[in-house]
């Protein structure tokens, strides 16, 4: 429950108004109870509710008129109706239209909690400015236990300078908790450089993290500063740390240890102070095991560890997500979208997410793109989840993907001939092996039974 939550009653039963308001408050709610569909909507031009729950019949403008009216100037507000047994369909009808739900009277007040319980649940409360305090964790969007327990964590590991390893899923936000660590350590004030080791061709790598002097490879026209030379001072974020090559992992390692820092090209060193954060979604022990992640770097970088849930195990964070995307997204495309229907809001909140936070604002982006109405319909969410989407995947997984399935069709095609599939991918051996390797793919499993198990030719 929502302690705290302010809550609007709207019935002309004084009795019930009365009783409804001491229950709910006995709940820890904030309640304030009027008698007309009027006297609501006067309220809520000098104050918005977190929930509106009126009374179907009412004298004058009726409950179904108020409620009509809400949803045309508060869009995002949730209200549940309560109905006299002959006005049942009027609430049927509207449910359809984005009621968070109805309540036949007499009602079990036991379901009535649970109800707005739900409601607020699925309902975001409005945006407050960060306290000076809460400014660092700003781009993070939570109420959930287990992120409140990580924050915590990640507080208490910002103040020291230890290296720090933030594991999770692809699109959990590894990289605003970074961010994050970084706004909440001394070093806030000097530069937060992100690299991303999966991204970058492994032959530039060393030269983006490291710097180049000038001739040390064709095309090195003029001396450049690194990536670690730009951090000096504050901290250097490397996301996807299980896809750096080992060659670089040694030259990291190096300058983890000596906190000296070598230009591609260039024997002379240069002093940086530079604090340490990775990431990845990769299991590097299991990396270190098949030897590709160096032992030594993994317990350099990995002095403290955070994990981000996936955002399936956040589920009370969703709409608060949702909504603060949709807000942003309304802005930047100039849109008039204000909120979702509750069950728009239902359907995002038990969706399964694979992609996490970095799929649900894909599926956000993709119904304020096509919005027509201040309220999101459910409908548009169901198409949006439905649309199987590319971006749902990091550059890395995407590579990682066409890598393994161009060497199966290779192997496929040479009926598991490594020597004929390197020749062709126009890869030595070695290094094709290696790719195998990888991607844990046995080339004998390729062989067609008529196949000769003859030796491979040595190149």
């Amino acid at each position: 429950m929502e302690h705290g939550a302010r809550l609007l009653l709207v019935d002309d039963d004084t009795d019930l108004l009365r009783l409804l308001s001491m229950r709910l408050s006995a709940n820890g709610y904030r309640v304030t109870g009027v008698d007309s569909a009027e006297a609501a909507l006067a309220r809520l031009s000098i104050e918005l509710p977190s929930l509106v729950i009126s009374d179907v019949r009412l004298p004058g403008r009726d409950g179904m008129a108020l409620f009509q009216q809400i949803r045309q100037q508060y869009p995002a507000l949730p209200v549940i109706l309560l109905t006299a047994h002959g006005t049942i369909p009027d609430a049927v009808e509207a449910t359809t239209l984005g009621a968070s739900a109805y309540l036949t009277k007499p009602f079990d007040a036991k379901v009535l909690l649970e109800r707005i319980e739900q409601a607020l649940s699925l309902s975001a409360p409005p945006a407050t400015p960060a306290s000076s305090d809460e400014s660092w964790r700003e781009e993070i969007v939570s109420r959930s236990q287990s992120m409140a327990e990580l924050l915590a964590e990640a507080r208490l590991v910002a103040a020291s300078d230890a290296s720090v390893l933030i594991r999770g899923e692809s699109g959990t936000g590894k990289e605003l908790l970074a961010r994050a660590i970084h706004r909440a350590s001394r070093r806030a004030a000097a530069p937060f450089i992100a690299v991303n080791c999966g991204a970058i061709p492994e032959q530039l790598l060393e030269s983006e993290l490291f710097g180049h002097v000038k001739g040390a490879y064709t095309g090195a026209v003029a001396s450049r500063e690194g990536l670690v030379q730009a951090a000096d001072g504050g901290t250097l974020f490397l996301d996807e740390i299980g896809d750096m090559p080992l060659l670089l992992q040694v030259k990291l390692l190096r300058v983890l240890q000596e906190r000296v820092v070598r230009q591609l090209g260039s024997d002379a060193g240069r002093p940086v102070d530079v604090r340490i954060l990775s990431a990845t979604h990769r299991d590097l022990d299991a990396a270190m095991l098949e030897g590709q992640f160096r032992e030594d770097l993994y317990y350099r970088l990995n002095v403290i560890t955070l994990t981000l849930p996936p955002l399936a195990q956040r589920r009370e964070d969703i709409g608060l997500l949702a909504t603060r995307f949709l807000h942003a997204l309304a802005a930047k495309y100039q849109k008039s979208v204000k909120g979702y229907a509750p069950d728009a809001l239902e359907a995002l909140t038990r969706a399964s997410w694979p992609g996490n936070v970095r799929q649900l604002y894909n599926v956000v982006e993709h119904v304020c793109a096509l919005a027509t109405a201040p309220l999101v319909p459910l409908s548009l969410v169901q198409r949006a989840l439905r649309v199987p989407s590319l971006e749902v995947l990091s550059y890395t997984e995407a590579k990682q993907r066409f890598e393994r399935n161009y060497l199966v069709q290779l192997l496929k095609l040479t009926d598991g001939n490594v020597a004929d599939a390197a020749r062709l991918a126009e890869r030595n051996r070695t290094e094709f092996y290696r790719l195998l390797q990888k991607y844990d793919l046995n080339a004998s499993q390729f062989r067609s039974e008529n196949t000769a198990v003859a030796p491979e030719r040595q190149e």
